[in-house]
C-alpha cells in the first residue's frame, strides 16, 4: 500500500501543460533557427558536402583520355652497358636493349593525356606537351569509342593545343566558363586519365588565382585536387560543370600529386582556342618595348604617386616607337585598363587583337600623357629578333672619378665592344664597385654602363655630379639610373644621401 502511494505521488509531481505556451515556445524556436539559417553561405545551410556525382554524369562523356605514338631514333651503334657474368642486372640489361631493337633500329614510343569536347563537332583541347612531336593521336571516350584526332595548331606559350575528330553523331561538349568570376576556397572538380588508369575523378578546392610558373602569359589556378601525370590536358570544372581551367602542372618533390596542382586559366586559353580554330596559330599584339616594374624607390625618384606600371627600358624599332613612347615613360594604363605590374601589361597586349588601335596612358616628366599606339604582331617581332649575347670579358681600365662608391669611366670604343654595346652612344662604365656602398647593394655591378641620371643622358662624370647634386638640392633620397647590362636596358633607383 506504501509503494503504491509512492507511485501516485511521483506522478503528480510532473507539472501540468498548457498546450498553447507549448506551441508559442515550439514557433519561437523554429523562428530564431530560420533567422540563424539565413545568416550562413548558402553551401553551409545544407550541412553536408556537395554531391560530385551529377556533376560527372553531366560533364563526363566530354572528357577523353589521349594516346599519342612517335617514331624515335634506336640505340646507336658504340659502346654498351657492361655487366658482370652472372650479375643480376644483366637480364634486366638484355630485356632494355632487346625492347629497344636492334643497333639503329627506330622504335615507337607512346604517351598519355587527358583532354576535353568543347564543340559537337568534334574540337578538343588538351596540352601542347601531350601531343608534341607525335605521328598519331587516339581519343578515347568513356564508353570506349577511339577516334583517331587531327592537329589543328598549338601554342607552345600557354602549353595549349587544339584538335579535331571526325564523327558521324554529334559529340557531347563541354563549355567554357569565366574563371575570373571564381574565388578561392570554392569547390572545384579534375577529371582525366591519371597514370593511364582510364577515366578518373578527383575533387578540391581553388587554392589560388594567378600563379606564375615560368611563361609570360603564365596565369594558372592553383588547386589541392589530385593532378597526376596523365592528367594533363584535362578539364578541371566549377560545380556548374564549366571548363575553369586546363590541368598542366604540378609541384611535386616525388613526381606524384601532394595537393599542388595548376590548370591554365579559362580567360587565357579560350582566348588562344579561338584564335588556334581560326588561323590553327595564335596571333597575339605587340607592343615593341622593353619593360620593368616600378619599385617604391623609383616611384619617389621620379614623384610617382604609387609604385605601378610598366616602366619603358628600351624603344626600338616598332609600334610603341612609332608612336612616340620614350624610355623611362610608366606605362599606367592599356586600352583604358589599369595596368599594375609588367606581367599584367604583357598579358593584356597579347590578348589584343593584331592591328587595333590603342590608348596608352604614360606617365612622363611628372604628367601623364596619352598615345594611340597601332599594334602590331608579337610572332612575327620574335622571328626577326635575334637576341645578342651577352659578354664575361673584364672591361679594360679607363681614367675614372669615384662618385657614390662606384668608379666611372667614359664608354670607349674598346669597352663598347667587350660589353655588347655597340648601340650605345654615350654613359658611363662601373670599372669598380665598394661593395658595402648602396650601389653594390641595389644590385649594380662592374661593367653595367650608365646611359641616363634622373632621365637625362650623360656621357662624363661632370655631368653625373652635376645632375646627383641637382637631385640633393631638390630634396630628393633617390635618383633614377638607366643601365644597360650584356645589351639590355634596365632602370634602378639609386639612394643618394650622404656625400659622395
Amino acid at each position: 500500500m506504501q509503494r503504491s502511494q509512492a507511485r501516485v505521488i511521483a506522478r503528480s509531481q510532473t507539472p501540468s501543460f498548457d498546450p498553447r505556451l507549448i506551441l508559442g515556445a515550439v514557433l519561437a524556436t523554429l523562428m530564431a533557427l530560420a533567422l540563424v539559417v539565413s545568416s550562413l553561405p548558402a553551401r553551409a545551410q545544407t550541412g553536408a558536402l556537395p554531391d560530385f556525382a551529377d556533376l560527372v554524369d553531366q560533364v563526363g562523356d566530354a572528357v577523353v583520355n589521349i594516346t599519342t605514338s612517335s617514331v624515335v631514333a634506336g640505340r646507336a651503334g658504340g659502346p654498351q652497358p657492361q655487366v658482370p657474368d652472372g650479375s643480376p642486372l644483366e637480364d634486366f640489361f638484355e630485356d632494355f636493349l632487346d625492347r629497344q631493337g636492334p643497333d639503329g633500329a627506330p622504335r615507337r614510343s607512346q604517351a598519355l593525356g587527358s583532354g576535353f569536347v568543347i564543340s559537337e563537332d568534334g574540337y578538343l583541347v588538351t596540352n601542347n606537351h601531350v601531343i608534341e612531336g607525335a605521328d598519331e593521336i587516339m581519343i578515347e571516350f568513356r564508353d570506349g569509342t577511339e577516334l583517331v584526332a587531327e592537329l589543328i595548331g598549338t601554342d607552345p606559350t600557354t602549353d595549349i593545343a587544339l584538335l579535331k575528330v571526325e564523327n558521324d553523331a554529334p559529340l557531347p561538349f563541354v563549355e567554357f566558363g569565366v574563371s575570373a568570376d571564381h574565388r578561392v576556397g570554392e569547390w572545384v572538380m579534375v577529371m582525366g586519365n591519371p597514370l593511364g588508369q582510364g577515366f578518373s575523378v578527383s575533387v578540391g578546392v581553388i587554392s589560388a588565382f594567378g600563379r606564375s610558373l615560368q611563361g609570360s602569359y603564365d596565369d594558372f589556378i592553383q588547386t589541392d585536387a589530385a593532378i597526376n601525370q596523365g592528367n594533363s590536358g584535362g578539364p578541371l570544372f566549377n560545380l556548374e560543370g564549366d571548363v575553369i581551367g586546363v590541368n598542366t602542372a604540378i609541384l611535386s618533390p616525388t613526381g606524384g600529386s601532394i595537393g599542388i596542382g595548376f590548370a591554365m586559366s579559362s580567360d587565357v586559353v579560350t582566348n588562344v582556342v579561338a584564335q588556334l580554330r581560326e588561323f590553327g596559330e595564335t596571333r597575339r599584339g605587340w607592343l615593341g618595348v622593353r619593360i620593368q616594374d616600378v619599385d617604391e624607390a623609383m616611384a619617389e625618384a621620379m614623384d610617382l604617386e604609387e609604385a605601378r606600371g610598366a616602366m619603358v627600358t628600351d624603344v626600338p624599332t616598332g609600334p610603341a616607337l612609332d608612336a612616340g613612347v620614350e624610355v623611362g615613360d610608366v606605362i599606367l594604363s592599356f586600352d583604358g585598363r589599369d595596368i599594375s605590374d609588367t606581367r599584367e601589361l604583357v598579358r593584356i597586349v597579347g590578348e589584343s587583337n593584331v592591328g587595333e588601335t590603342v590608348r596608352v596612358l604614360v606617365f612622363r616628366d611628372g604628367a601623364t600623357e596619352t598615345l594611340r599606339v597601332t599594334l602590331g604582331r608579337r610572332e612575327t617581332a620574335e622571328a626577326a629578333d635575334a637576341a645578342p649575347e651577352g659578354s664575361d670579358t673584364t672591361p679594360d681600365v679607363a681614367p675614372t672619378s669615384e662618385i657614390l662608391g662606384m668608379s666611372l669611366a667614359p664608354l670607349t670604343d674598346e669597352l663598347r665592344e667587350q660589353l655588347n654595346a655597340q648601340n650605345v652612344s654615350g654613359g658611363l662604365v662601373i670599372q669598380e664597385l665598394d661593395p658595402v656602398s648602396e650601389a653594390a647593394e641595389m644590385g649594380l655591378r662592374v661593367g653595367d654602363i650608365i646611359t641616363e641620371v634622373t632621365q637625362q643622358s650623360v656621357e662624363n662624370v661632370a655631368e653625373f655630379q652635376t645632375l646627383v647634386q641637382a637631385a640633393r638640392d631638390a630634396g630628393q633620397q633617390s635618383i633614377l639610373l638607366l643601365i644597360r647590362r650584356d645589351g639590355n636596358p634596365r632602370f634602378m633607383a639609386l639612394a643618394i644621401d650622404g656625400g659622395n
